[in-house]
């Protein structure tokens, strides 16, 4: 079942940031970096964190930063 981020507690700014990139669900989330995420205008370090746990919980996580 997917989960749409429409019902995660994060702040409006962060919800309008994740929609303009046109990510809706928790599962969209995994195909994105965590710096790509903070890059979106509204989307902040806060809202980072509380995604990250959700992700965690469900046994996912954010797409591994490449190493150089």
């Amino acid at each position: 079942m997917k989960q749409e981020l429409a019902t995660i507690k994060i702040s409006q700014p962060a919800h309008r940031a994740l929609k303009s990139a046109g990510i809706e669900t928790v599962e969209q989330l995994t195909q994105y970096k965590e710096g790509e995420l903070l890059a979106l205008h509204g989307f902040g370090p806060k809202a980072l964190g509380i995604l990250k746990n959700i992700l965690e919980e469900d046994g996912l996580s954010f797409k591994k930063e490449e190493r150089e």
